[in-house]
């Protein structure tokens, strides 16, 4: 017990990024059907890496202070993946999408070799309802968490 307690900052939030992307292959599972390769894979709904910012936000503030310079620290940190996921790594999406297609457009071209060209990923961002699931569930298993951690603390 020591040891949850001693490492609860970040073992926390480890708890609600794996229980995000846990939640993400159960929907990919009731959808598509078991695929192992999928368990890792970014982008969907929740967003495990806004669910861990968050609840990175939410410990530090709880068990540090919301003044600390970590949580300035994590809160810029948040900002930061977050704008990424929304942002800049959807538009990566988008273009891996593109590049498929003109890709698959090459059967024209008797001299490309389409298997020199291969097959981008397309969804490695967040869409905003993405984020918004990830933040949500960051907020929620954090604050389950941390409460049985204080529970248990006082208990013993």
């Amino acid at each position: 017990m020591d040891f949850i307690i001693d490492y609860k900052l970040i073992l926390i939030p480890l708890i609600v990024m794996s229980v995000a992307q846990l939640m993400k292959f159960g929907r990919y599972v009731f959808r598509h059907g078991f695929d192992f390769e999928y368990m890792l894979t970014p982008g969907h709904f929740p967003s495990a890496h806004s669910a861990f910012v968050t609840s990175l936000i939410i410990c530090i503030g709880y068990y540090e202070d919301i003044s600390s310079p970590a949580f300035a620290v994590a809160f810029a940190i948040a900002l930061l993946t977050i704008y990424d996921a929304l942002r800049i790594r959807i538009n990566i999406g988008i273009q891996g999408k593109v590049l498929n297609r003109l890709v698959s457009q090459l059967d024209d071209l008797k001299e490309v070799d389409k298997k020199t060209f291969p097959h981008l990923k397309e969804r490695v961002g967040h869409y905003k309802s993405e984020v918004l699931g990830g933040i949500s569930v960051g907020l929620l298993v954090s604050t389950i968490l941390i409460y049985i951690l204080d529970l248990s603390f006082t208990i013993t």
